[in-house]
């Protein structure tokens, strides 16, 4: 879901030497979809030349009250009225300062005090003067005044003011905005959703273990496309190098089927909904070794295996006894007797849908950009063709929010 398509962003800049990042954040947010309308102050020209903005956005950069060809006024009202958002970036101490204390004294600061809607502040200047009593005052008086203010060096919006005082990163400034309007308008706003995702690893010694090859690609689309679409994602995920495009509500790294299950049990609570797709391990060893097993020493090794615990089973319990309304996601990763395997587990686990993906069809199952599914409930089975996992996750998300609006 692109939430950014359609919207009206008015992109004000300053005076900073990070005003080149501005040609970054206009590309990012036109390649979403944005229509994007640049104001810039006297001093933020001296950094970058209008003709530049221009010639990105497709709209005369404004800077002045009254246009220089023509005499033709502006109107500041009639800019913040058109706006979805408004995000200053990069916004100096200067320009913060006249924003927190009313000073209109330039086209960016009069708009910014005519718009209506959300204003974001992306703060660009050396340490010293970020961290400066006056400084501090008066980003935590934006604040007050509903303002977001996107830290530097982290992309989330702020709840206390701390950084290194240069402007975040086009991309990060650009989550935020797109976290807010799903928050806003997604179709899972207002709702939970706990995600589990990648493999366990099941510890043999201090330096092995028994693991699988899942990547945790699907796991980490899912995450997206439902924080994408305003839900709170809880993303349990074990051993991955991955990050999310998204930020997470909430994000627990785990290692073991011990710990995932531990962390599901205690997060399940408070989520309307839990999509299962990790590759839990069944077993795992009964003894783990404190030291490396030498070869030259044990020779051959028997290894006694135990069983994990079912996360989708006891979080079935736990929804029939406690939460019937929540809804269950699980996935069946197969490779004979697919659609029997997958009923099964479906009605074994008290399932409210299960996604099914098989080793047999080419371009599906771990480390592939692809996946091929089908969705199957307790009256229909829906298959679809190969597509890029980003896609499957829009299509299982789907369903998921289908069966809110059923629950409703």
């Amino acid at each position: 879901m692109n939430t950014l398509k359609g919207k009206k962003i008015v992109l004000g800049i300053t005076g900073s030497i990070a005003a080149y990042k501005a040609c970054y954040l206009i590309r990012g947010l036109i390649k979403r979809g944005a229509e994007v309308q640049v104001v810039i102050t006297p001093a933020g020209k001296e950094f970058i030349t209008p003709i530049t903005l221009s010639a990105l956005t497709g709209k005369p950069v404004i800077s002045d009250f009254f246009a220089q060809r023509d005499g033709t006024w502006h109107s500041h009202v009639d800019l913040g009225l058109w706006a979805d958002a408004m995000l200053i970036a990069p916004a100096t101490a200067s320009t913060i300062g006249k924003m927190a204390n009313g000073i209109a004294d330039n086209m960016l600061v009069t708009t910014y005090l005519s718009a209506k809607a959300p204003v974001f502040v992306a703060p660009a200047m050396d340490l010293d003067m970020y961290a400066h009593p006056s400084t501090r005052r008066n980003l935590e008086t934006l604040r007050s005044y509903g303002n977001r203010i996107i830290e530097p060096a982290t992309g989330e919006l702020a709840s206390h003011l701390v950084g290194k005082g240069r402007m975040e990163e086009p991309e990060n400034i650009i989550r935020c905005l797109e976290t807010y309007f799903a928050s806003q308008e997604g179709d899972l706003s207002g709702k939970t959703i706990l995600i589990t995702t990648g493999p366990t690893y099941e510890k043999i010694d201090p330096v092995r273990f028994i693991g699988n090859y899942s990547s945790g690609k699907m796991g980490f689309a899912l995450a997206d496309e439902c924080a994408g679409r305003g839900a709170k994602v809880i993303l349990l995920t074990g051993p991955v190098q991955r990050e999310t495009h998204y930020p997470m509500y909430r994000r627990h790294d785990v290692e073991s089927a011990e710990q995932m299950y531990h962390a599901a049990m205690e997060c399940f609570p408070e989520a309307d909904a839990a999509i299962l797709c990790a590759a839990v391990a069944d077993y795992t060893p009964e003894h783990v070794a404190d030291k490396k097993l030498k070869r030259e020493q044990t020779g051959e090794i028997t290894l006694h295996l135990k069983p994990t615990h079912d996360i989708a089973a006891a979080l079935g319990k736990l929804k029939r006894e406690k939460y019937p309304r929540k809804v269950l996601v699980g996935f069946a990763l197969e490779t004979n007797d697919e659609q029997r395997n997958a009923w099964e587990k479906l009605k074994r686990k008290g399932l409210d849908f299960i996604v099914l993906n098989s080793l047999n069809d080419q371009g599906a199952g771990f480390r592939h950009d692809t996946n091929k599914v089908s969705i199957i409930d307790g009256e229909r089975t829906v298959e679809y063709p190969l597509k890029p996992k980003t896609e499957v996750a829009a299509d299982i998300v789907d369903r998921l929010a289908e069966v809110f609006k059923q629950e409703n």
